[in-house]
């Protein structure tokens, strides 16, 4: 089983594969490992070579955006599709902006498109975020395929929620990254319950 959360050492990071705790996937999935080494040899490798290049260049210094702005040119990546939430419509239309500042195409599509009922997806009236109101279903899967049909060369997704993320990544065409995670409670910075967790508690108690 994989657990390198639990791990502690992490001596992968330092290159020192002696000092490897016994439950180390290194230890036992050697083939995994040369699988994955194979694959870095074609286009994986030239945009893990990329990332690279971009960490260490903007390391502290660059925000995500721009991070993305520069991939993508290293990349050649010149059309780049935005999936976004229509919760996030106001910050869609100013990355929108960014990005063709800097001379890309963007490709947008909001997650409502379609205008498909929740009821479509057997959700009853209970059920809905506002009970006795329409209410548009998110349609990740629209989004993709109508962004595969546009052809971008890189899909950022901005803020889809738990799910509907999921999907789009399923049945996209083109690589993904992600400028935003949707959280609705921290300001769309999911990792701010961990950093605070002592006050995140009750909220982060699975309910069987």
């Amino acid at each position: 089983m994989l657990s390198c959360a639990k791990c502690g050492r992490y001596t992968c990071r330092e290159g020192k594969p002696g000092n490897l705790p016994q439950d180390c996937p290194m230890q036992s999935y050697g083939a995994v490992y040369e699988e994955a080494g194979q694959a870095y040899q074609g286009t994986d490798g030239r945009l893990a070579y990329l990332a690279a290049k971009v960490e260490a260049t903007g390391y502290g210094i660059w925000p995500r955006l721009r991070e993305i702005m520069e991939f993508s040119n290293m990349a050649g990546f010149t059309r780049l599709g935005l999936a976004f939430c229509v919760g996030l419509r106001r910050e869609a239309l100013e990355v929108t902006r960014i990005l063709e500042n800097n001379g890309f195409t963007v490709l947008s599509v909001m997650c409502k498109t379609g205008a498909k009922a929740k009821e479509d997806l057997g959700i009853r009236d209970e059920e809905k975020v506002r009970p006795g109101q329409f209410e548009a279903m998110c349609n990740p899967i629209a989004q993709a395929k109508l962004l595969n049909v546009e052809k971008p060369d890189l899909n950022i997704l901005l803020g889809l929620c738990v799910g509907h993320d999921t999907l789009f990544i399923k049945h996209s065409d083109a690589p993904i990254t992600v400028l935003a995670a949707k959280d609705r409670v921290t300001g769309h910075n999911p990792l701010a319950s961990i950093y605070a967790s002592h006050y995140f508690s009750s909220k982060l108690k699975v309910d069987k």
